[in-house]
């Protein structure tokens, strides 16, 4: 940190734009600027602001995603440091693989370029620009970047000012409840600032301000961050000396629930998300139609716009931010990395079994857990599920885009090929051309039998790894999210009915019946609904640690499917091959992955504080586990 702090050379970044001016925005600028100058001219104190930007990264749309450190997904390829934190070898000095979007040197770069607009925007002389929005949204960013530190380390350093090379950096942790209400008072600053700014897409907002404090306060509330239940749960936190650091170790649980609870309603009553006022549930085709208009964000890729309301705060889509600038098109980025290898993409953070398995089936006008026992269910394990997973996962069969070229002669019906087929000529069987056994790229096919569809554009015009313009964007915060968080508060409350009324409304909307349990039957529905809603937004690995349920999900080596297509008697095989249930005959066997050895330990509640981040700050206290 001593480093960090030190800097003091003023750096303008462009390398987020946010704004309309695009002719100024795309013109590179000068690596340095006089400070006093920024201060003075509206457009380069705007241009500094947009830098602080810059730290938010891709959103969650990187080669390695946090999905792979949870049960919703494997890494295909090795290397890339993921093992060391799923087997629990992660240590100060051996860090696991670990995102720029919250390492803690990262954030406090993030940090001190926003301490840096707040402490001169208010003195600034130009009248070209408004100051107030640009001052709410350093407030933001700072808030933002804080709670990335909050939610994976603990309690952290507050800095809220700029250090002189003469001071002293030897900085402590805060305490945990001290964190949270400096972020949430930057988050209340923020929203007055930005109360009644018309913002463009991607930049904060006062909605973006509420949505993050609702956060803030439903993680604070939360089991991991009450040190009695805490410690009662782990042995690990219950002898760490320095609970302050991670946990709130006095006050009252309701009154904290209550407050997120509170704060969550204050967004739901400002705005609207899509299609919450639906009375019954849509059909299953609606229902994957509509996750998949949430997923794309609105907009020209899909047919109802009106879904871009959802997104609280976003990695902006907009298509002038292109790679020149540094603002890489998310979504085609996300394809490559994820797509299947038959498309020439790589396969990188595919679904494991224990993601599928959580999808409910429906039986008639009921939804029921999927259960392998079932014979009904595990002799058409994808009929009739949630209309989310077809919207979020690519399986065997599955229908998707045209293959490319070279491809295109091998699959002419463009359907998911992970599974492997038998002709009827001999006891051979035939890999799919999406499968590890391929003759194509097989080094980047899916270890489990799935991909994800999930941020992927259906567009048949992008194909693959060929450039495109598929421009998707993160939802760093949606008023999904904002619901979600008001009905576990009011769950935790003992408000059971008004759970289920918001609750429904997510519901209805993907074509999924209502809830209608209470109690801890609820608590449990309510966290697979989240867990299904919010797949692959990077929302599971904070949840299941709050909720201290990590060691029974994280535990796990993940699972697989091993899909085997027999022709009929008396069929006449297809050449080349295609799905076809009436032909040929499918089993499904669930395996077990051996690229992992899942391990969990209790320090992994938290992710270690770098030693040379320690050796920079010798105030710094380790966080359990990792002494």
């Amino acid at each position: 940190m001593k480093k960090l702090l030190k800097i003091g050379i003023l750096l303008v970044s462009l390398a987020i734009p946010f704004s309309c001016d695009t002719d100024f925005l795309n013109t590179k600028p000068l690596d340095k600027v006089q400070a006093e100058t920024t201060w003075e001219e509206g457009p380069l104190a705007q241009a500094f602001v947009f830098g602080i930007y810059s730290h938010l990264g891709y959103g969650g749309f990187e080669e390695q995603m946090l999905a792979s450190y949870t049960d919703e997904a494997l890494f295909t390829h090795t290397g890339r440091n993921i093992n060391v934190f799923n087997e629990g070898t992660e240590s100060p000095s051996n860090l696991a693989w670990t995102s720029d979007t919250y390492r803690w040197g990262r954030m406090y770069e993030a940090v001190r370029a926003a301490n840096l607009a707040i402490e001169n925007l208010p003195d600034a002389t130009f009248t070209d620009v408004d100051k107030n929005m640009l001052l709410g949204e350093a407030y933001f960013l700072r808030a933002y970047y804080y709670h990335q530190l909050l939610r994976f380390y603990g309690g952290f350093p507050i800095v809220d000012k700029l250090y002189g090379l003469d001071d002293d950096y030897s900085i402590p942790r805060s305490t945990f409840e001290d964190c949270v209400n400096f972020i949430v008072g930057d988050l209340d600053q923020a929203a007055t600032l930005l109360e009644g700014k018309t913002m463009a897409r991607g930049r904060a907002s006062k909605l973006a301000a509420l949505g993050l404090k609702s956060r803030v306060l439903l993680y604070a509330a939360s089991d991991l961050h009450d040190a009695v239940t805490a410690s009662a749960n782990s042995s690990t936190i219950a002898n760490y000396d320095r609970k302050e650091l991670i946990a709130y170790t006095s006050g009252d649980r309701n009154t904290r629930w209550a407050v997120a609870r509170d704060a969550a309603k204050a967004v739901l009553d400002l705005t609207t998300g899509y299609k919450f006022d639906l009375a019954a549930p849509v059909t299953g085709e609606e229902g994957t139609a509509n996750y998949l208009a949430l997923s794309m964000g609105g907009g020209s890729k899909v047919a109802d716009a009106a879904a871009n309301v959802e997104l609280l705060f976003e990695r902006t889509h907009t298509p002038l931010y292109t790679e020149e600038n540094e603002w890489p098109l998310g979504g085609i980025h996300h394809e490559i990395n994820n797509g299947p290898n038959g498309y020439h993409n790589w396969s990188g953070n595919t679904p494991i079994q224990q993601l599928v398995d959580d999808y409910e089936r429906m039986d008639g006008s009921n939804a029921v857990e999927f259960d392998w026992s079932n014979p009904t269910h595990n002799s058409d394990p994808y009929a009739a599920r949630d209309p989310r997973f077809y919207a979020t996962i690519l399986y065997d069969g599955a229908p998707w885009k045209p293959r490319p070229s070279d491809m295109a002669p091998i699959d002419p019906v463009n359907q998911i090929q992970t599974g492997y087929y038998n002709n009827g000529n001999s006891e051979e069987l035939t890999p799919g051309i999406d499968t590890r056994d391929a003759k194509t790229e097989s080094w980047n096919g899916s270890h489990t039998g799935y991909y994800v569809r999930k941020f992927i554009d259906p567009d048949p015009a992008v194909v693959g790894n060929q450039s495109g313009s598929q421009v998707v964007p993160w939802p760093f915060i949606r008023y999904t999210e904002i619901a979600l968080n008001y009905a576990e508060a009011c769950i935790e409350l003992g408000q059971d009915d008004e759970a289920k009324t918001w609750l429904n409304k997510i519901r209805f909307r993907a074509g999924m019946p209502a809830i209608t349990e209470t109690g801890g039957a609820l608590r449990e529905r309510y966290r697979n609904e989240r867990r299904v809603e919010l797949a692959y937004e990077e929302h599971r690995y904070h949840d299941v640690r709050r909720w201290m349920i990590a060691p029974t999900t994280v535990n796990r080596d993940p699972q697989t499917i091993r899909v085997v297509g027999t022709l009929k008697p008396g069929e006449t095989p297809y050449n080349p091959y295609r799905h076809d249930k009436n032909k040929y005959s499918y089993t499904y066997t669930v395996q077990t992955s051996t690229n992992e050895n899942r391990t969990w330990v209790d320090k992994m509640y938290f992710r270690p504080i770098a030693r040379d981040e320690v050796n920079k700050n010798d105030a710094l206290v380790q966080n359990p586990g990792y002494e």
